[in-house]
């Protein structure tokens, strides 16, 4: 059985390790799917439509195809079907440039029979809403989860909060949008894809091009972020691959940034109606939700707890509601946000109604040592001493607070990997296998892997991932999986590849193998010492291949989140600024301490403009978008980014995943310390300035 053994001894676990692909990337030489150039390649673009709701009638692609420079125009929906939302595609065309291919998709010419259309998450529940979807009612069915005696913990709590909760659609606004490059020869298919799953997109264009896997190949060398969107072609990937097939030419589709916004996934909205009970001495015994929210046409409504903390008797409901707006995706830690928002600041509001401090009463309903000891940890770091004992009461205009949120995630990882690792007689090692780098660090972390089994540095080792060809399958990079699930099998591939060296080299000097050590870039053999490139020259014209197994016991799920959040209200204009976030993760067993800081800051920072910032906004006339680009839809930039004190809460069991369950906690934290500095309690994400008046203006 294989075990990490003991990190902190380690010269490289745990340690700061710099990204082997830094250098590319600061210098430009990393190539993304938007740098790759084939020869003879056209430039692909989407038709979308402007409407929100209408039947196709029409669609003429002859001014397109007659156009200089035109090589291809093809359909995307068929004449007679729904148009269901604004930006679904119509049809695509491809050219010999960008600007060509943008007047092209202008020429083309389409009609349809308008259809009435919802875009409100309320009016789309009314008895008079249109019903926009022939598989679905607007409204899903109930999904219900009770335990327990609800009736009988209300007649215990001494306290009773009710009150509704609301979050808003959020939309991922990957920096490189969705697109592809996609090549045929013959009947071979190539695709550049800016994915998160390079062999779960080799199958999807296998299935649809009905070709055996083997006939796809896909390429990620790097990606400009996914969050949880990039799991497939999608319909923008299959025109492109149509396209190149069609003209016989290589073809570049990248979605513009009106198309990302709107077509290519969201964060489900969520409103929740709680009603709590606690005792008097701190104990949660009753919790009843209904919670609805939206994806657009799909599903995904957020979690409805209860969430993190136990409560004895509950029941819950939640369901999902339909508008015409393009369908959620998966987004970093699907659901939970939603329900980490609610409960946080639920927890609060019981805590102050029985007169018992807020980290208190959380200790007391939540089971999880690990979140126990880093509630300590934060709480030290932020100085929850500082916090206002009465909320809103501190003198003057700008007022400050402290809060605090939790969280919980999976990450565990699982089957599905294979790997392999490469030592040639020169003295180079690789280490291959099909996962994709989403800038979250996996290279370098496969590298510290091998570079630690062999005593060598990660510099040393050449990873190769983001490719099919070599054959060996990865998962996609989702749920905090990819870590988890490659480190086991490259750690055991490691290992077999340096026993299969010590054996090689004793048989080579007649000795037992126990005598052969490989330590620190060098190799002893009984009083004898070889460098390790002297060493792996021994092995001549052979090269020694070495396959990883799956090891159950080198990874785990669970990683359980605490954050605190200083924010500073101006209570003349509303203005939320927040001066230091505290995010408490556990990390399980930290590969590169680096980049788990670096992901623990991502985390934040997209909780950030959850928190605060980011809104998707339609317009109820027209059925559309009114902030589908980069001035209107606001995501945190420097100037909201406060002081982030990243505490990897790191235990050295096994390895887990921490991408996702750090934009947890961060929303409810801002709320509560929001709450904690003005008296007043926004419960409505974002909390914008408008929110922050209106509800002193209430108050």
């Amino acid at each position: 059985m294989a075990e990490w053994g003991e990190a902190r001894k380690s010269s490289l676990l745990g340690k700061y390790t710099q990204r082997l692909s830094g250098p590319q990337k600061v210098t430009g030489q990393a190539k993304y799917t938007f740098d790759i150039n084939r020869p003879g390649m056209l430039y692909g673009r989407i038709l979308r439509s402007h409407i929100p709701r209408g039947t196709l009638t029409a669609l003429d692609l002859s001014p397109a195809q007659q156009m200089p420079g035109v090589k291809a125009a093809i359909p995307l929906i068929e004449v007679g079907k729904e148009i269901r939302y604004e930006g679904q595609e119509i049809a695509a065309v491809a050219a010999d440039t960008k600007d060509i291919a943008a007047d092209a998709i202008r020429a083309i010419r389409f009609d349809y029979d308008p259809l009435d259309h919802v875009v409100d998450l309320g009016e789309s529940m009314s008895e008079s809403s249109p019903q926009i979807r022939d598989w679905e009612n607007n409204q899903s069915d109930r999904q219900i989860d009770e335990k327990g005696d609800l009736q009988a913990g209300w007649t215990t709590a001494d306290a009773v909060v009710e009150a509704t909760y609301s979050t808003e659609v959020q939309v991922h606004t990957c920096l490189e949008s969705h697109g592809h490059v996609a090549e045929w020869d013959g009947d071979q298919l190539t695709v550049w894809a800016s994915t998160q799953a390079v062999f779960g997109t080799r199958r999807d264009f296998a299935r649809h091009f009905e070709l055996p896997e083997d006939k796809v190949r896909v390429i990620t060398e790097h990606m400009g972020g996914g969050f949880g969107s990039k799991f497939g072609p999608g319909v923008e990937g299959q025109a492109a691959a149509k396209l190149a097939k069609e003209t016989g030419q290589p073809v570049k589709l990248m979605l513009t940034r009106k198309g990302e916004q709107n077509t290519a996934g969201n964060r489900p909205s969520m409103v929740q109606h709680v009603k709590a009970g606690a005792t008097k001495e701190g104990k949660l015994v009753a919790y009843e939700v209904s919670g609805y929210g939206t994806s657009g046409l799909g599903g995904g409504a957020g979690f409805t707890g209860p969430y993190v903390y136990q409560v004895p008797n509950y029941r819950t409901e939640k369901f999902n509601v339909a508008i015409n707006a393009g369908s959620g995706r998966a987004f970093r830690a699907p659901r939970h946000p939603q329900g980490a928002f609610a409960m946080d600041s639920l927890m609060d509001e019981l805590a102050e109604k029985i007169g018992m401090d807020s980290l208190e009463f959380r200790k007391l309903n939540d089971p999880n040592e690990i979140r126990h000891a880093e509630y300590d940890r934060g709480a030290e770091e932020i100085g929850w001493n500082r916090r206002q004992k009465v909320a809103g009461s501190a003198p003057g205009i700008q007022k400050r607070g402290i809060g605090v949120g939790s969280g919980q995630w999976g990450g565990g990882g699982g089957k599905g990997t294979k790997a392999r690792v490469n030592i040639n007689s020169d003295g180079t090692v690789e280490a291959v296998t099909g996962t994709q780098d989403l800038g979250t660090g996996i290279r370098t972390a496969i590298a510290i892997i091998v570079a630690d089994e062999l005593g060598l540095q990660p510099t040393d080792i050449t990873v190769k991932i983001g490719d099919t060809l070599p054959g060996l399958p990865s998962g996609g990079s989702g749920g905090s999986q990819t870590t988890p699930s490659v480190a086991p099998v490259v750690k055991t591939a490691a290992m077999a590849a340096k026993e299969s060296l010590i054996n090689h080299l004793a048989e080579k000097v007649n000795v037992v193998a126990d005598e052969v050590v490989i330590k620190e870039g060098s190799v002893t053999i009984g009083n004898n010492q070889l460098s390790w490139k002297e060493a792996a020259s021994t092995l001549g014209m052979e090269t020694i291949s070495e396959e990883g197994s799956w090891d159950e016991n080198l990874r785990e799920g669970g990683a359980a989140g605490a954050q605190f959040a200083e924010v500073e209200v101006d209570t003349e204009t509303g203005q939320v600024k927040l001066i230091k976030i505290v995010a408490v993760q556990d990390c399980g067993l930290i590969i590169n301490r680096l980049a788990t800081e670096s992901q623990i800051n991502g985390g934040v920072i997209g909780g950030i403009g959850y928190a605060l910032l980011e809104d998707r906004i339609m317009d109820g006339q027209t059925g559309r978008s009114l902030n589908s680009n980069l001035i209107d839809y606001k995501v945190a930039g420097a100037q909201e980014i406060p002081e982030i004190r990243a505490i990897a809460h790191d235990t050295d069991r096994k390895v887990t995943g921490i991408g996702e369950p750090v934009t947890i906690p961060t929303a409810g934290a801002i709320a509560n310390a929001v709450y904690n500095a003005i008296g007043v309690r926004v419960r409505s994400l974002p909390i914008t300035p408008d929110k922050v008046l209106t509800a002193l203006e209430e108050a």
